[in-house]
C-alpha cells in the first residue's frame, strides 16, 4: 500500500509493522486492570476515565468505580449526583455525565450490544472510543486512532500535513485502517498506543531503542521533534475567581449547585465573584455586605490563599479564598438548614457528600 505524504511514495510492509508492534507490546507493554477484561462496560469505563486523564491518576478511577459500580446496569440506576461525587476530582465532569447516560442506554438495551452503529451512537463516545471498545471487547478489526497513535504513524511515515486537518484526519486514518493487524486488533491497537505512550513519545522518544527505527521516516530525516504538525494553536483565557466560603460558629456553611453553560456543571460551590482581574480587600468587603451580608452583625474575614492557578483546556484561572465566620442564629432555622438567595446551608462535616471542583479541594486543603 502507498501513501504520498509529502509528495513522495512511501510503500511499506503491513504486516512487518504490525508484527514488531506487537513484539515490543508483549515485552514492554502496560499491565492495567481494565485489559485484564473484556467487558464492554468496563472498557467503555476506562476509556472514558482516560480522556484528558494520566493513566497513573485514572487508574486509582477506575478501581473506585468498578468496585462501586460492577455492571453498566449497576451504575445507570445511580442518581448523577453520586457518580459526579465519586468522579470528584477528575475534572471534565461531562464526561461523567455522558458516562452515566451511556449505560443508561446500555442498560435499556439489556445488554451491551455487538454493534458499532449502537455504541458510535452512545453519548460521550467518538470514533476513537467505539473503535478501542469494538476491537478490545469484541475482537472486531477497528483501529484506534488517538494521540499517540497520531504521533507514531506521523513520525514513521514522515506526514507532513497537519494532523488537525481535515486532509490530515483523512489520510492517518486510511494509514492506521490499512496497518491494523484484522487477526489481533485488540493486541495491535494496545501495542500500538503503549508504543505511542512508551517508546515514540511527545518529548524525549526512545529512537535509539526503538524496533523501527530503520524504517523511521523522521528519524532519517532529523524531523522527529517537528512531527506531527498542528495547524492551530490554543488560546488560553484567564478567569479571576474571588470564593467567599462562608460559615457559622455552628458548623454550617453555603453551597450552591453551578448552573448550565459554563465549567463545572452540576457541581456545587462557594459563594463567588468573577472578575476581569483580581479583586482589593475593599472589593470583596463591599460584596460581602451587599450580597451576603445584609444586616449589622459581627462577622469575621480572613483571607486564606489568593492567586491559587487551576490550568483546564482553554482557561487559566486564577483564585482568591476567603473565610467568613458569621454568628450562628441569625442564619439557620431550628433544624440547621435554609435556602437562600446564594445556596443552601448543609453542614461543614457532610460537605464530602458534595461534589466539588478540584480547584475548591485544593482551597479547602489550604484552609486545613
Amino acid at each position: 500500500m502507498c501513501f504520498m505524504p509529502k509528495k513522495q511514495y512511501f510503500c511499506i510492509m503491513i504486516s512487518s509493522f504490525s508484527t514488531q508492534l506487537e513484539a515490543w507490546y508483549k515485552k514492554f507493554g502496560r499491565d492495567l486492570p481494565w485489559r485484564q477484561t473484556s467487558d464492554p462496560y468496563l472498557i467503555m469505563l476506562s476509556e472514558f476515565i482516560l480522556q484528558q486523564t494520566q493513566i497513573v491518576q485514572g487508574t486509582s478511577y477506575y478501581l473506585r468505580f468498578a468496585k462501586r459500580f460492577p455492571t453498566a446496569a449497576s451504575l445507570a440506576e445511580a442518581s448523577e449526583e453520586e457518580v459526579l461525587r465519586l468522579w470528584q476530582g477528575l475534572g471534565y465532569y461531562s464526561r461523567a455525565r455522558n458516562l452515566h447516560k451511556a449505560v443508561q442506554k446500555v442498560a435499556e438495551a439489556g445488554c451491551f450490544p455487538k454493534d458499532y452503529s449502537f455504541v458510535r451512537a452512545l453519548p460521550g463516545v467518538g470514533d476513537y472510543t467505539a473503535a478501542a471498545i469494538m476491537s478490545l471487547a469484541f475482537g472486531e478489526p477497528y483501529a484506534v486512532l488517538d494521540g499517540n497513535v497520531q504521533r507514531v504513524l506521523a513520525r514513521h511515515f514522515g506526514i507532513a500535513e497537519p494532523i488537525d486537518t481535515t486532509q490530515g484526519k483523512k489520510l492517518l486514518r486510511a494509514l492506521a485502517d490499512e496497518l491494523l493487524d484484522r487477526q489481533h486488533p485488540a493486541l495491535y491497537n494496545q501495542a500500538i498506543m503503549d508504543f505511542g505512550a512508551l517508546q515514540c513519545k511527545p518529548a524525549a522518544p526512545l529512537c535509539e531503542t526503538c524496533p523501527l527505527a530503520e524504517t523511521c521516516e523522521a528519524l532519517s530525516t532529523h524531523h522527529v521533534d517537528k512531527l506531527p504538525i498542528k495547524s492551530k494553536h490554543t488560546s488560553v483565557r484567564d478567569r479571576y475567581l474571588t470564593y467567599i466560603y462562608t460559615r457559622t460558629q455552628n458548623g454550617l456553611t453555603l453551597l450552591h449547585r453551578r448552573g448550565s453553560g459554563d465549567i463545572w456543571q452540576g457541581l456545587f460551590e462557594f459563594p463567588m465573584i468573577e472578575s476581569d482581574k483580581k479583586l482589593t480587600s475593599k472589593q470583596v468587603d463591599e460584596f460581602i455586605h451587599s450580597s451576603l451580608v445584609k444586616v449589622s452583625v459581627n462577622i469575621k474575614v480572613e483571607l486564606i490563599a489568593q492567586d491559587v492557578r487551576h490550568q483546564l483546556t482553554h482557561q487559566r484561572l486564577h483564585a482568591d479564598f476567603y473565610c467568613l465566620t458569621l454568628p450562628a442564629s441569625q442564619w439557620t432555622t431550628d433544624n440547621g438548614q435554609r435556602t437562600t438567595d446564594n445556596g443552601q446551608w448543609v453542614e461543614e462535616k457532610s460537605l464530602d457528600r458534595y461534589a466539588l471542583p478540584r480547584l475548591l479541594e485544593k482551597l479547602l486543603e489550604k484552609m486545613k
